[in-house]
C-alpha cells in the first residue's frame, strides 16, 4: 500500500461513516460493465461538490487488490449487482488528484516531473520483484510489470482538468499535460480501467481531442451515469422526511439540474440536487446558500461582465425565470476561448450556474442558491436598472398582497424603465419584465409560466408553497396594448382560477396590460372570494 499505488479505502470509510450518506454504489456497476473493453475510458465532469471525490474514493475501495471491503459494501446497492463478487480487490489501484501536485509545483514540467517520479517510486516498492528497463520512465515501468504479473490496472484520476482553470492562457503547458496522458493511457495493454473527474469535459484542440478515446459524461450530456452525481428528488424526498425539512423548500433552494440519461427503454429524466447545499441544509436544518462558499460570485462576474453577443439580455431574461437557446457544439472546454456568448453559457453550465435543457437546446438558472449568486455578482456591476428591479419587488409583492393595483402599475412602470437594455414590443417582453419585477415573488412561491387551467393557459401562476400557505395564490394575465378590464375577465371566461380552486378565499386575479401609446402599464386586482 502506497501514498499513490492501492492508497486504501480510508478515504470512503469516511463518507459511510458520515451522518448522510447516500447510497451511489450503483456507479460500479457501470464501471464493472466496461472493464478491459475499449469502453475502459470514462471522464466524467460535474460541478464542484457534486460527488465526484467520493466516487473516486469510492472506485479506490472496491478495486483495491489487498484491501476486504466486503465488509464496507455488503449492505450497499452493488452487493446485489450480478458483477459484484467478479471484481471486488481484484486490481491494482493508481490513484492521483493532479490539484495536489500542481499546487506543490511551479509549472507544467515540473509537475509531471514530480508525478511520474512518486508513481514510479510506488510501483517499485511495491513490484520489488520485477526487473525494470527503466526505472526512470512511468510508461515503461507499468509495462514491464503488467508483462510480469498480466495483471491490468485501474487508474482513477480526480481534478484531472485543474490545469486548465489555474493555467488558462498557457496552451504549451496545456497540450504538453494532455499529450502525457494521452502517451500514459492509450493503447496500453496494463489499463483496465481509466476513470478521471473534473468541472470542465475534455479541451479540443481543433477538430479533435488529444484523449479522444474517453468516453464523456458532463453537464449537458450526462448519459447513462446522470444519478450518480448530485442527488435525485427521490433521495432528497427521504432526506427531508428524516429530517423533518420542507421538500418543497428544499426544491426552491437546490433542484433544477435537469439531466437526461439515454436508456434502450427510453430516455429517463433526472432534477438533480447540488448534494453540498441539501447536506448541510439537512445537518443545519435551515435552508440558505452553501454551494456557493467553494465557488463565489466573483468568478460568475467575470464571465457575466463579458457582455458578448447580449449575453447580459439573456442573464436578465433568465433571472426573470426564462429559458435562453444556446448552442452547446462552439465551446472549446476551456476558460479562455470565448467566439459567442453561448460560449460562455456553456462553460457556466459546467461550472453549475446554469442548468442546459438538451431537449429544447436551453439554459436556466436552476434554483434560488444559483439565482442568488446572480444578484451578489450584478450587485457589484454597473446593472444598476437590474438591481434596483429586484430591490424595489419587495415592495412590490406587498403593493400586490395589499390590492393596490395603481401602486403595482407604477412598480412595473418604473421595473420597465430601469431593464431598458430589453426589446419590449409583444407580451414576451412583457412577461420578462414582470417576471424581474416580482424577482421577491420567489421567497414565497413557485412561479409557473404557462399553466394548463381550465379552458387555457394562465400567463403566470403565484403558488403558494407548504411554508407560506398565508399568502395568497396569484393568476395573471398579460396584454399588449388592449386593456387590464380584458385580462381580468380572460382569467375569469376560461376558469384559470380553476387549477387554483383550493385557494378560494385567498386567491388574486390580476390582469396587467401595458399601453403602447401612452407607454404606461395599467393593473386590476380581484380577490376571489369564499362561497
Amino acid at each position: 500500500m502506497g501514498s499513490y499505488l492501492n492508497p486504501g479505502s480510508k478515504g470512503f470509510q469516511e463518507s459511510l461513516n458520515s451522518e448522510i450518506y447516500v447510497d451511489k454504489t450503483g456507479l460500479i456497476e457501470k464501471t464493472n460493465a466496461v472493464l478491459d473493453t475499449r469502453q475502459k475510458f470514462l471522464c466524467v465532469s460535474r460541478p464542484r461538490r457534486f460527488g465526484k471525490s467520493m466516487a473516486a474514493d469510492m472506485l479506490a475501495a472496491y478495486y483495491e487488490r489487498g484491501e476486504d471491503a466486503d465488509l464496507l459494501f455488503r449492505s450497499l446497492k452493488i452487493s446485489k449487482a450480478e458483477s459484484y463478487r467478479a471484481h471486488l480487490n481484484q486490481y491494482d489501484v493508481i490513484k492521483v488528484n493532479i490539484q495536489e501536485f500542481l499546487s506543490m509545483t511551479g509549472s507544467m514540467d515540473e509537475m509531471l516531473s514530480m508525478l511520474k517520479k512518486y508513481l514510479v517510486f510506488d510501483l517499485m516498492e511495491h513490484f520489488d520483484d520485477v526487473r525494470f528497463r527503466d526505472e526512470s520512465n512511468l510508461i515503461q515501468v507499468m509495462k514491464d510489470i503488467y508483462a510480469k504479473t498480466k495483471r491490468a490496472f485501474v487508474i482513477l484520476i480526480d481534478e484531472w482538468d485543474c490545469l486548465f482553470r489555474e493555467y488558462q492562457q498557457d496552451q504549451d503547458s496545456q497540450k504538453k499535460y494532455l499529450d502525457f496522458l494521452r502517451a500514459w493511457l492509450k493503447d496500453k495493454e496494463y489499463v483496465a480501467l481509466a476513470y478521471m473527474t473534473g468541472i470542465l469535459p475534455i479541451k479540443k484542440y481543433g477538430s479533435h481531442s488529444a484523449l479522444n478515446m474517453f468516453t464523456e459524461y458532463s453537464m449537458t450530456d450526462p448519459g447513462e451515469l446522470a444519478e450518480y452525481f448530485g442527488f435525485t428528488g427521490q433521495e432528497v424526498a427521504q432526506l427531508c422526511q428524516k429530517y423533518e425539512m420542507d421538500f418543497d423548500e428544499a426544491k426552491a433552494w437546490y433542484d433544477g439540474y435537469g439531466l437526461v440519461a439515454h436508456r434502450k427503454s427510453g430516455d429517463q429524466y433526472y432534477s438533480m440536487y447540488s448534494p453540498k447545499s441539501v447536506v448541510e441544509a439537512m445537518l443545519r436544518h435551515k435552508f440558505g446558500t452553501y454551494w456557493n462558499q467553494t465557488e463565489t460570485y466573483e468568478a460568475l462576474k467575470i464571465y457575466i461582465q463579458m457582455n458578448m453577443d447580449g449575453l447580459q439580455d439573456s442573464v436578465v431574461r433568465m433571472l426573470a425565470g426564462e429559458a435562453v437557446y444556446v448552442n452547446i457544439g462552439t465551446f472549446s472546454n476551456d476558460m479562455t476561448t470565448f467566439a459567442t456568448k453561448d460560449d460562455v453559457l456553456t462553460l457556466l453550465v459546467h461550472l453549475g450556474y446554469l442548468t442546459y435543457n438538451s431537449t429544447d437546446e436551453t439554459v436556466t438558472i436552476p434554483n434560488k442558491e444559483v439565482s442568488q449568486e446572480y444578484i451578489n455578482a450584478i450587485s457589484t456591476m454597473d446593472w444598476n436598472g437590474v438591481m434596483q428591479s429586484v430591490q424595489a419587488s419587495r415592495k412590490l409583492l406587498e403593493s400586490l398582497w395589499a390590492l393596490d393595483a395603481e401602486a403595482v402599475a407604477a412598480g412595473i412602470d418604473q421595473a420597465h424603465e430601469e431593464i431598458s437594455l430589453l426589446q419590449y414590443n409583444d407580451e414576451n417582453s412583457l412577461s420578462c419584465t414582470i417576471n424581474l419585477a416580482f424577482y421577491y415573488a420567489r421567497e414565497y412561491y413557485t412561479i409557473v409560466r404557462e399553466l394548463p387551467t381550465g379552458k387555457g393557459f394562465a400567463d403566470v401562476c403565484f403558488i403558494p408553497r407548504k411554508l407560506h400557505l398565508d399568502k395568497p395564490a396569484v393568476v395573471i394575465e398579460l396584454k399588449w396594448d388592449k386593456s387590464a378590464a380584458g385580462a381580468l375577465a380572460q382569467i375569469k371566461e376560461k376558469r384559470y382560477g380553476s387549477a387554483l380552486q383550493d385557494y378560494t378565499g385567498n386567491l388574486l386575479l390580476v390582469g396587467i396590460n401595458y399601453d403602447k401609446t401612452a407607454k404606461k402599464h395599467e393593473c386590476l386586482i380581484e380577490k376571489v372570494e369564499k362561497r
